[in-house]
């Protein structure tokens, strides 16, 4: 029974991680799957190595704060490969992590699949070259991505995005009447992250903004998602006295329900996109993250739909341009013009075009399939 090694270290890679493997085991149905994820990724049939809510973590400080932990969860990966080496490896995202690990598969002879890439379009390009000696094939679901990679010599395929293929949200009236709230009430989405960290440092001035907004209309719905493995009490301080329902796991039907959405910049922001949600894009990191990282950073845009896009389709509100005034006047701006929110909603609907045709994680399974089936051969 051939091994697969399946390394994500992060939510939405989690979910992209489970996704490949369901498809994969349509055309390998006795894989034997290990490596990191969360319970997406264990109810695929994988076993966990560790979880991925002990490896997701963002910025500087934090990384350094939970490094002992992390390495010694690269030391156990290694450890089961020699034990018993897979056919092959498929890394997804999490790139500090997995491009230290993809040098040391390459040097076993593991051939390494590295799905969703690093931002090295953003920041770090010089990973490219670690990439190139390392990687068997990169699979990529942003449509600039295939030609800078195929450029630079690395074998890459575009398979789209798998969010693609998610989108199934409730119809409007009956969503919001599960939740008690009239169809005919304006909602407003509040999507701070998936990370406690990224919560720590956005749900404050998202608070603040609501506050606002609650005063200058007291008819507004306010609705915040719960990202997987986050607890509504990591929540609740931030939120005392404010009109917002936590809705457990419902990121889409929210964002497929509301006039405007706040949202951290992320995964969420093409979910957001995909579904035509109008939205103020917004993101802090602490002082010292930021400061050390943005002479690194060689992007126009943030926010992936404005990258994707090619131009500014939304807001971004980055660091210390992310105050509760200026998002509560954005999203003020939103719902006061009709107009503007159609516009944007057309823009949201050309960067869905952009992102490909549904079959995004199956068509990265057979890719994935082909590479083990040549590694079996050798």
């Amino acid at each position: 029974m051939p091994r697969l090694l399946v390394v994500s270290g992060e939510p939405s890679g989690e979910l992209y991680a489970a996704l490949l493997v369901r498809h994969l085991r349509e055309r390998r149905p006795g894989l034997d799957v290990f490596g990191l994820g969360g319970d997406r990724l264990q109810a695929e049939g994988a076993t966990l190595l560790a979880h991925v809510r002990d490896l997701a973590v963002v910025g500087l400080l934090e990384v350094l704060s939970h490094l002992r932990q992390i390495r010694g969860v690269f030391r156990s990966v290694l450890a089961e490969v020699d034990r018993e080496p897979p056919a092959a490896a498929v890394l997804v995202d999490y790139p500090d992590f997995n491009l230290r690990l993809a040098r040391e598969l390459h040097r076993r002879r593991i051939p390494v699949v590295y799905y969703v890439s690093p931002q090295i379009w953003a920041w770090r390009g010089g990973r490219i070259r670690t990439i190139r000696e390392t990687v068997a094939r990169m699979l990529v679901i942003f449509p600039f991505e295939e030609a800078l990679y195929r450029e630079a010599g690395v074998p890459v395929e575009f398979v789209g995005h798998p969010l693609v293929d998610r989108l199934h949200p409730a119809p409007r009236a009956d969503f919001l009447r599960g939740l008690g709230v009239s169809p005919e009430r304006d909602v407003v989405a509040v999507l701070p992250g998936s990370r406690p960290k990224e919560i720590a440092h956005n749900l404050p001035g998202l608070a603040g903004a609501i506050a606002l907004l609650r005063d200058w209309r007291p008819d507004l719905e306010f609705l915040l998602p719960l990202a997987p493995a986050i607890e509504p009490g990591l929540l609740e301080p931030h939120l005392r006295g404010l009109p917002v329902r936590l809705v457990p796991q419902g990121a889409q039907d929210v964002l497929a329900t509301c006039q405007a959405a706040m949202v951290a910049s992320g995964t969420a922001t093409v979910e957001a996109a995909l579904l035509g949600a109008p939205m103020v894009v917004v993101y802090r990191l602490s002082r010292l993250t930021h400061f050390l990282g943005r002479r690194f950073v060689k992007v126009p845009h943030v926010a992936m739909v404005n990258l994707i896009a090619g131009k500014r389709v939304v807001k971004e509100l980055i660091q210390d341009d992310f105050t509760p005034e200026k998002v509560a006047g954005e999203i003020r701006s939103l719902l006061e013009q009709p107009a503007r929110r159609e516009a944007m909603k057309q823009d949201l609907a050309e960067v869905r075009r952009r992102l490909g045709e549904p079959g995004a994680s199956g068509r990265a399974a057979e890719a994935l399939a082909r590479v083990l089936a040549e590694s079996q051969k050798t």
